[in-house]
């Protein structure tokens, strides 16, 4: 038997990507230290023995002070910022935590964490032991060996000789020299002038190192990158600076170290000194996971309930079974009859919930006690389960009760699949998504996430009973286990029971708070059956006008392309980002407007956008890219999302993921198609009617300025509205001293940026970008517009207050948006948050305007009987399929019944059109 490969952890790189992968998060303890580094860091930890068993784990840090590289070169790593201010107070816990994780933890000053892991990883070598580096830093592939790998558990990557020369397009031994000639500027390796990743490429993969470069510069204008032929000169004359560059890349493989590769084991887990740390860090889930995994004796987690944010909840013993026989499902059904509400869950063939056929369901009726009822699973040896139609016999007649009240997570989906099978899911009375939602939107609302935060629960993962990526398996395939092996049967049965628990918990928690229940009662939940109806009702699409669309834009395409070659040039991929820096920034010498986080010149939209002003090359590589999305997503995707049962594309809306309460929506993304230009524009032609039946398409006229009017309650803007004035003309009226006959279309440009961009908390910088002109002019204006509306700079500046008091803002009808963020100690974020806390009530009431609308509507259409389906929900408009026969009925109680959503003060206004199209009635 081999032996187990020696795992080394570069610990600065880990440091850092936990920081970042949690930095927008920002996760704190109660009294506001932050904790995302250490929770991400813990776990990124705690999966190295269980992917690499019987392996040693040595977590190797930096340490403080100047290694031997800032003797050769001052400005060695001079461009690093400091250590950011919330990340500091998180390394020394995050020490802590690797010893009594048993890891070895090395730092030896003088060098950086690398040299000691090659050094490790030298050692290792010569004795013939497999070395597998985890880090994300690109400067190690150096090292990598037959007998040295490295892996990335970020990306999932690994990296070994074929790995490396696959990604870079040369050997690990051409590293040092790859990184001699571009330089690094994270570290400030200065490299060769000039030379940027392709020049450097094709020098190691058409010469070889630099000191064959060196012996034959003759050879290198042969190769025809741009710049060749003077190559070898501006090589000779910055010689020195290459070799410098070599030796600040080369990573030491001979460190003086107190301990060999044979004194560095592992240790056994300090449990009580993790508990303790993460009883003080606020992490319940970390204890959790240490209780199931015998390292601490069970109920050590009720240590951490006077530190954590809220209690945690009580641990339940688990009673799962597998229904296989008539008589227990009579049982079942029976108690589930009984049950004042059970929880249901599906297990399906697909995430396509046109397309899943149910192959097991799993209910609960009481905490820890829940059941899977599997009917389809078909794996070779799966033991003889009940019938499908035997199930549904039973089944049915309860799911389409309204009397026998269900709990779901994400119910919505269920209530999908179930009509594959001809059962119309009733008695829908909670979604513990939607719960969770409503108590704070920010972050994940995915069970297992739920679990953790509320249950203080470590749920299993679909991944582990179904496996990752090509070999994942369809629930059916999945054994349904045993109480030796849990398997299928043991995850759906804790969803059920978790779910159930999930209820009690979340529905305990909205009874504290009346408005935050009333939003989740009366807007959400009613909303699940609204959404559901229009998901399955579907949308018409004409296929062959998109497949002529694709024809036309590609046509497009391929024009933009020969002309941006002719600016360029040359010919290159216009949409690579490092093949664009290229011919931007080295060839054409355009200024550079902003870097990427790596020091690379950004080829951003927004960078192209400004560059577009005055060079016409970007703008035909944004023309290019537009046009190429709308391609990708739109006219050649939609005819494939085109169901063959119904003829029809059947989005996806979801209600738990935007901070704000607002819609969005999946395959197709119908939020995002463009209509700013005509070829956006014309996808929405694309959207039709069946023969005798009309689209109507109602908008929300200026919503969010209404709701700004009413919640600053300013006079100007206030009488604007109620006048029926067009709003912005009266703004530039205002701001530039003139008759309302006077403002000219610039003018009412202008002060439409300035409504607009002040609603999302634009500042001056931000309005003088959008606007072409002067910081100073912006700030001009946003000064004349505060003069002529006091109102509304009150209210900004009494909901930055109220949000750095109570950590969150509200909308109209109650619903609470948290801002994590609102007092943090990093600037760029705290400012995020006051920009949101400012936007997010306006935007915030909208969606709640919205979903109000469609509620009535739907209540209306109900009652009214008219031969309307309400088809797609996209920003502030709503749009219907109507019959001819009832168009003139429709119109006249559509417009009441959405401007009568919500009362605010002032009127709500909604703008009817009709056509062929969505395009024609938009």
């Amino acid at each position: 038997m081999s032996q187990a490969p020696l795992i080394l952890v570069d610990g600065s790189s880990y440091l850092y990507r936990a920081f970042h992968a949690s930095f927008k998060a920002d996760l704190r303890t109660k009294d506001g230290r932050p904790t995302g580094a250490i929770r991400v860091m813990t776990n990124m930890l705690r999966k190295l023995p269980k992917q690499y068993p019987g392996s040693t784990v040595v977590v190797v840090f930096d340490a403080k002070g100047k290694t031997f590289r800032h003797e050769m070169f001052v400005e060695y790593k001079a461009t690093r910022k400091a250590m950011p201010d919330d990340l500091r107070p998180q390394v020394e816990p995050i020490h802590q935590i690797v010893k009594a994780m048993g890891m070895p933890l090395l730092m030896v000053g003088g060098v950086e964490a690398d040299d000691v892991i090659g050094t490790l990883a030298t050692q290792a070598t010569e004795k013939k032991i497999d070395v597998v580096i985890s880090t994300g830093d690109k400067d190690i592939a150096q090292l990598v060996s037959e007998h040295v790998t490295l892996i990335d558990t970020m990306k999932d990557e690994k990296l070994d000789l074929d790995g490396v020369q696959q990604k870079y397009g040369f050997g690990a031994d051409l590293i040092i020299d790859y990184l001699a000639l571009m330089g690094d500027s994270s570290d400030n390796i200065p490299g060769m002038p000039g030379v940027g990743e392709k020049t450097a490429v094709a020098l190691l993969q058409g010469i070889g190192s630099i000191k064959q470069i060196a012996e034959r510069l003759e050879e290198i204008p042969a190769l025809k990158f741009r710049g060749s032929k003077t190559f070898p000169a501006k090589f000779a004359q910055h010689k020195e600076v290459v070799e410098l560059s070599y030796q600040l890349a080369t990573i030491k493989t001979d460190v003086e170290l107190e301990q060999s590769i044979d004194q560095l084991e592992m240790q056994p887990v300090d449990g009580d000194k993790l508990v303790e740390i993460f009883t003080e860090f606020e992490l319940r889930g970390l204890i959790d996971e240490l209780e199931r995994q015998g390292s601490v004796n069970a109920g050590a987690s009720a240590a951490i309930n006077n530190a954590a944010t809220a209690p945690a909840a009580e641990k339940v013993e688990t009673d799962y079974q597998t229904i296989l026989s008539e008589d227990q499902l009579k049982q079942w059904v029976e108690q589930l009859k009984a049950a004042d509400i059970f929880a249901f869950d599906t297990e399906t063939t697909a995430l396509d919930y046109m397309k899943a056929k149910v192959v097991g369901v799993s209910f609960a009726v009481e905490a820890g006690k829940a059941a899977y009822l599997p009917f389809g699973h078909d794996y070779i040896d799966a033991p003889e389960q009940l019938s499908e139609d035997l199930v549904w016999q039973y089944l049915k007649p309860l799911l389409e009760s309204d009397q026998h009240k269900k709990v779901g997570q994400h119910i919505k989906y269920d209530a999908h699949v179930l009509r594959n099978h001809n059962i119309d899911l009733k008695g829908i009375a909670h979604d513990t998504m939607l719960q969770a939602y409503v108590l704070d939107s920010n972050g994940r609302h995915d069970m297992n996430t739920l679990a953790d935060k509320y249950l203080d629960r470590q749920t299993v993962k679909f991944e582990e009973v179904a496996g990752k990526g090509v070999k994942q398996k369809t629930f059916n395939q999945i054994e349904l286990g045993d109480d030796e092996n849990p398997a299928a049967a043991f995850y759906a049965a804790e969803d059920a029971d978790i779910t159930l628990q999930l209820h009690q918990h979340l529905m305990a928690e909205l009874e504290k708070i009346p408005t935050l229940l009333d939003v989740y009662t009366n807007i959400e939940m009613p909303l699940v059956r609204i959404l559901e109806g229009m998901e399955y009702r579907g949308v018409l699409i004409d296929s062959e006008r998109l497949a002529s669309q694709t024809i036309e834009l590609k046509k497009r395409i391929d024009e933009l392309e020969k002309q941006a070659y002719e600016l360029a040039g040359e010919e290159f991929n216009l949409a690579s980002p490092k093949q664009l820096q290229v011919i931007l920034f080295e060839k054409n010498q355009l200024p550079i407007i902003k870097k990427t986080p790596k020091g690379q010149p950004s080829t951003a939209e927004e960078v192209l956008e400004e560059l577009a002003h005055e060079h016409e090359l970007p703008r035909l590589i944004l023309e290019h890219r537009s046009l190429s999305k709308l391609v990708s997503t739109y006219t050649d995707k939609l005819p494939k999302l085109v169901q063959e049962k119904t003829g029809r594309v059947h989005t996806s809306y979801h209600q738990a993921v935007t901070v704000t309460g607002r819609l969005s929506s999946s395959d197709p993304n119908l939020q995002n198609i463009p209509i700013r230009n005509a070829e956006g524009r014309k996808v929405r032609q694309a959207f039709r009617a069946e023969p005798g039946y009309v689209v109507v398409a109602a908008d929300y006229s200026q919503v969010e300025l209404r709701i700004m009017a009413h919640l600053s309650g300013d006079e100007g803007l206030l009488n604007a509205f109620a006048a029926g004035e067009d709003i912005h003309k009266a703004t530039a009226a205002e701001v530039f001293g003139v008759m309302p006959m006077e403002v000219t279309d610039d003018m009412r440009r202008n002060a439409k940026a300035v409504n607009f961009g002040l609603i999302y908390g634009m500042s001056a910088f931000g309005l003088a970008k959008q606007l072409g002109i002067a910081r100073g002019l912006a700030q001009e204006y946003i000064n004349l517009y505060f003069e002529r509306y006091p109102g509304v700079k009150t209210y900004m500046e009494t909901t930055r207050q109220y949000a750095e008091e109570h950590g969150h803002v509200k909308t109209l009808s109650g619903r609470q948006l948290k801002l994590p963020g609102i007092n943090a100690k990093n600037a760029m974020v705290r400012k995020g948050a006051e920009r949101a806390a400012i936007n997010a009530p306006m935007q915030g009431t909208a969606a709640d305007i919205i979903k109000l609308a469609m509620k009535a509507v739907d209540h209306w259409l109900t009652e009214s009987q008219l031969d309307a389906k309400m088809l797609m929900q996209v920003h502030d408009e709503l749009v219907f399929e109507v019959a001819e026969s009832d168009l003139k009925a429709f119109r006249q109680g559509l417009k009441p019944a959405m401007e009568n959503a919500m009362s605010i003060d002032v009127p709500l206004l909604v703008e009817i059109g009709q056509g062929d199209s969505w395009e024609e009635a938009h």
